[in-house]
């Protein structure tokens, strides 16, 4: 099987780990990936969606996987499936779930899943109004549209909910994505993501993940794409997960089917646990990044007939398989992330003698470009050093250490990722 895989961040990257280990995979093509990616496949630099059909056609390409979100909600999966080509990812009009805040909430809201209490707007005199009406100073304001998973603001009073709403609406914030918000009452209870793999009848849900959103240690800082994960996460027990089936994922398939547009590909579920109730904070259209980086390599099964069977609408048939093991991502980011970009510079990665660290650590690399064999880091963020084991401490020491391997100038992590767990 030849598979192309559409991004260039860790996300793809990961991917690409997992197919390389697919022994029923033959070519791996990556459009446009990243200066690593071309040690996994082959780097495509075309960017039209139908000239990327073509290449596909070329090339004998027999599964294309779509990573980010912003290509799904620009309608590539449906230019390829009218050329009857396979890919995996949800059509323009279920992209929505993730391309518009409010059409999610309002979606949530029809079909009875449980969520914050909101309101959605273009009045900065309404959200004022609604805002005054909660009882938590603390309030989340989201912008309508795609952000790269920055336009979510949790304001800790209710001035400043008010003065990023108006930041959001005046355009100054996040341009166009914010002329329409999403106000909802802050949830108190601790954060985990969910990621199924849908088929628009059937899924398969995987283990559950809790992401690091803030920049710095304790959660502290401005919110990023994601300052590292892992996997799975002791948090959740075998009734949240019947919970979630029931109650948020079932009834998403069956109305989204109600609304005309199935919805295949992975279905990211943001969820605040409260009181032990699951409540859906957000809904995504793709594996988040990094908890893509810290699940492919939990999972057994081929990755290929996964994503495979989820673009073909068989998912029933599959059984698949994820190791018991753990697995924890850290984000090493650029020098100014996520205030703006940093000057390029060269990565060095020390030869890893430890053949424990060698069997059960490696990188997904991120934003990263190449000249003449050297990397450089040229993204916000660079790369995720990945570290798995029989527990979380014994994962979370692997990708610390590996973490001490990689060196480049003005480098920022967290040094506590996977606290939750361990405290």
């Amino acid at each position: 099987m030849n598979v192309m895989i559409v991004g260039s961040g860790g996300r793809e990257y990961s991917i690409g780990l997992a197919l390389k280990r697919d022994s029923s995979v033959d070519k791996i093509y990556f459009a446009p990936g990243n200066g690593a990616s071309k040690d996994l496949g082959t780097n495509v630099l075309i960017t039209d969606f139908a000239k990327l059909a073509d290449f596909v056609v070329d090339n004998s390409i027999d599964l294309t996987i779509v990573g980010p979100e912003t290509p799904l909600s620009e309608g590539i999966v449906d230019l390829f499936r009218d050329r009857g080509l396979v890919i995996f990812g949800p059509t323009k009009s279920a992209a929505r779930l993730e391309g518009s805040k409010v059409y999610m909430k309002n979606f949530l809201a029809k079909y009875e899943i449980p969520t914050a209490k909101y309101i959605e707007t273009n009045s900065l005199e309404e959200a004022t109004e609604f805002i005054a009406t909660l009882d938590d100073e603390r309030v989340v304001v989201k912008a309508d549209g795609l952000c790269a998973g920055k336009g979510v603001i949790i304001a800790t009073s209710h001035q400043e909910a008010t003065d990023a709403t108006q930041h959001m609406l005046d355009g100054s914030s996040f341009g166009e994505a914010g002329k329409r918000v999403v106000v909802e009452q802050f949830l108190d209870g601790y954060e985990l993501s969910m990621f199924a793999i849908c088929d628009g009848d059937d899924f398969i849900l995987l283990p559950a993940a809790q992401d690091h959103k803030r920049l710095l240690d304790g959660d502290e800082g401005p919110n990023t794409g994601g300052m590292g994960a892992y996997a799975p996460t002791p948090l959740v027990d075998d009734v949240i997960y019947e919970k979630v089936k029931e109650r948020v994922i079932r009834p998403t398939l069956s109305g989204m089917k109600s609304e005309g547009a199935p919805f295949e590909g992975v279905l990211f579920i943001g969820l605040m646990i409260v009181d032990g109730e699951p409540i859906t904070l957000e809904f995504n259209v793709r594996f988040g990044d990094p908890e893509c980086e810290i699940l492919m390599p939990l999972l057994k099964s081929p990755a290929s007939e996964l994503f495979y069977k989820a673009a073909t609408n068989n998912i029933s048939e599959l059984n698949v398989e994820f190791s018991n093991q753990y697995g924890v991502g850290v984000v090493m980011a650029s020098r100014d992330y996520p205030y703006k970009s940093s000057p390029s510079c060269e990565i060095i990665v020390d030869e890893i003698v430890h053949d424990d660290l060698l069997q059960n650590s490696h990188i997904s690399y991120a934003g990263v470009s190449e000249e003449d064999g050297v990397l450089f880091a040229s993204g916000g963020r660079v790369l995720v050093c990945v570290g798995l084991g029989d527990s979380i401490q014994e994962a979370r020491d692997r990708a610390y250490m590996l973490v001490a391997q990689v060196h480049f100038a003005g480098k920022q992590l967290r040094s506590d990722i996977a606290y939750q767990a361990l405290n």
